[in-house]
Order: C-alpha cells, then sequence, then structure tokens
C-alpha cells in the first residue's frame, strides 16, 4: 500500500491518508470543498462543490492519472435538492464514458461541509 499526498488538497482531518494506491489502483478519500491553504469551506454548494473536485483532481494529478482514469465516483450531499447542481459541475469535470457512481444525502457530512466525493481510479 502506498499512500499518495499532497498539498494541493486538503490534509487528512483524521486517521486517514488522503488516497493509497494498491496494486495499480487509487482509492481516494472523501474529499470536502475546502481551500487547502487556509482549511475552510468554500461559501455555498455550487463553490463547494466545485472545489471537492479540483481536490480529488489534485490528488489524482499527484498519483499520475486524471480523471478520465476514474471507474466509480460516491457523491455525498447534505441536500437532494442540490443534486441537479452537483450533476452538472461533475459532468464539466468527468466526460464520457463516465465513471459508475452513486449520490447519496447524508444526514451530515464531516465539519457540516454541503458536498463530499471520494473515487477509485487505475490505468
Amino acid at each position: 500500500m502506498n499512500p499518495i499526498q499532497t498539498s494541493k488538497a486538503p490534509a487528512a482531518i483524521g486517521p486517514y491518508s488522503q488516497a493509497v494506491e494498491h496494486e495499480g489502483t487509487l482509492y481516494i478519500s472523501g474529499q470536502l470543498g475546502m481551500d487547502p491553504a487556509t482549511g475552510e469551506f468554500e461559501e455555498g454548494v455550487e463553490a463547494q462543490t466545485r472545489r471537492a473536485l479540483q481536490n480529488l483532481t489534485a490528488i489524482l494529478d499527484k498519483a499520475d492519472l486524471t480523471p478520465a482514469h476514474v471507474l466509480k465516483a460516491t457523491i455525498y450531499v447534505a441536500d437532494m435538492g442540490d443534486f441537479a447542481l452537483v450533476n452538472t459541475l461533475y459532468a464539466e469535470v468527468f466526460q464520457p464514458p463516465y465513471p459508475a457512481r452513486e449520490v447519496v444525502q447524508a444526514a451530515c457530512l464531516p465539519k457540516n461541509g454541503l458536498v463530499e466525493i471520494s473515487a477509485i481510479a487505475a490505468e
């Protein structure tokens, strides 16, 4: 198991790695809409979604991968009413053929975030 760490995404806020690579597969922990420089959330669901996707992409980049390498993504939202907006922003980063995915409304995300995105990627 090879941990992946980049300063271009927020540091882990618990006992976990930003991502780990194992036998050619990259497992990326859930990325919140936090600015990696300040550790603060962006304002609103649109900005948090964009930042979560930027953080995820920064981790992929550190592992020499791109969004095209993502096999599966999981999106957690605080409000399913934000699904259409989150879906639109997601489609700006991920192109066909799209990864497998689910979107789940969570009762409460870490630090009261509005969106969290995790992914599994491989070459």
